[in-house]
């Protein structure tokens, strides 16, 4: 099965094929927005994808169209929701705008993010 690695944390999740890269980040614990719930409505699973891009199953027009609305769109930017993975392992960074979203969802996660960096901090 193939592997999706994120960062910049590292986790890797291993996966059946076919796997959307959302659906992998949720199961493994990653950090990610996904404000529409994975339904290509937003652009808060936005990713940069770093290794495998060619592996993952092809763009359509409305990814395209939500990825208009994105922050810093790159060549190899990706909705983690619409993503799905193919043979080869992929590694995937979580932009900044996807982990803010995320912090937006989850204010108690932010709090343990704030607090974790202001004791590495001492």
């Amino acid at each position: 099965m193939p592997k999706v690695t994120f960062l910049p944390d590292g986790i890797t999740a291993e996966v059946p094929k076919g796997t959307s890269i959302l659906d992998a980040g949720l199961g493994a614990g990653v950090r990610i927005g996904n404000a529409c719930g994975g339904v290509c409505a937003c652009s808060t699973c936005h990713v940069w994808v770093r290794e495998g891009f060619a592996s993952l199953s092809e763009q359509e027009d409305r990814e395209l169209d939500i990825l208009d609305k994105a922050f810093e769109v790159k060549p190899t930017s990706r909705l983690s929701c619409q993503a799905e993975v193919g043979d080869a392992n992929v590694v995937v960074e979580v932009t900044p705008e996807s982990l803010q979203t995320f912090y937006d969802e989850h204010p108690e996660e932010r709090r343990k993010a704030q607090e974790a960096a202001a004791g590495g901090n001492r």
